[in-house]
């Protein structure tokens, strides 16, 4: 019912995020210590071998996401329309969460999803939990330009959390940067006045940016190289561009997904 990075995950068994990290872990990229609930352990998986399986990641909070089936591939990403929980506090937060994602699996806009695309749907889907990163700032790469589909890096951050770019509540930070070499051909700072940011009880809210922060970089020239390096790395090992939702924690840069780019 768990399966650890470290052990062979098929799509079939964990999903296509699970997956996909787990080829990560095994290939020495820096993705957050977690493991996989597969499909049919989403639904049996009972609290005793759960809170071991915490246990074995140390103390702190962690990220509980989806990994349906279908997800991530290269037709179709289900992007965001998944149950995924950030900063999910104790044993029964994450049965919780893994409850609300199995729910979320069968829900209308899924169904309606895969008819508009034509592919194929399942309910099966498995979840994926890793230790949950503070992140100084946090973003999304695409190693094709989404509005030319050009061939070079486009690197977008800001402050805090990745729900500020990924649902749309803040204008980021946006750079090109070559997928020959890592130079940065250009860069627009944006104004970036909140920051998604972790509660203490749990979950994650909205708080501003301190005015001095607010249009300064959230990534340094060093942290974009370093970003474009492993994307060339997940690049190598998946065979396809990909795109990437990173973050800076610990003064270093962690990759927390990977997927195909859709819609090129």
């Amino acid at each position: 019912m768990i399966v650890g990075f470290d052990q062979v995950a098929p799509v079939e068994l964990v999903g296509r995020k699970g997956h996909n990290l787990t080829r990560m872990w095994q290939a020495g990229l820096p993705i957050p210590p977690g493991f996989c609930v597969t499909c049919d352990g989403i639904e049996k998986v009972g609290f005793a071998e759960l809170n071991r399986a915490l246990a074995d990641l140390g103390p702190g909070a962690f990220a509980v996401r989806s990994s349906a089936i279908q997800e991530d591939a290269t037709d179709a990403s289900f992007a965001g329309m998944l149950v995924s929980r950030l900063n999910v506090t104790a044993t029964e937060g994450v049965l919780s969460t893994l409850r609300e994602i199995r729910n979320s699996a069968v829900a209308p806009a899924i169904v309606g999803y895969s008819r508009r695309l034509n592919v194929p749907h399942s309910s099966r889907i498995a979840a994926v939990v890793q230790v949950f990163l503070i992140a100084q700032a946090s973003g999304v790469l695409f190693m094709r330009d989404p509005r030319t589909a050009a061939a070079h890096f486009v690197v977008e951050g800001c402050w805090g959390l990745g729900p500020g770019i990924v649902e749309g509540l803040v204008r980021p930070d946006r750079w090109m940067i070559s997928s020959e070499d890592g130079t940065v051909i250009s860069s627009e700072v944006a104004d970036k006045d909140i920051a998604i940011v972790p509660r203490e009880q749990g979950g994650v809210t909205q708080m501003p940016v301190d005015a001095a922060c607010r249009r300064r970089p959230c990534l340094t020239v060093e942290w974009l190289h370093q970003l474009s390096r492993l994307a060339a790395e997940c690049d190598q090992l998946f065979g396809a561009p990909q795109d990437i939702e990173w973050a800076v924690w610990d003064n270093r840069i962690w990759l927390l997904q990977s997927r195909p780019i859709t819609g090129f």
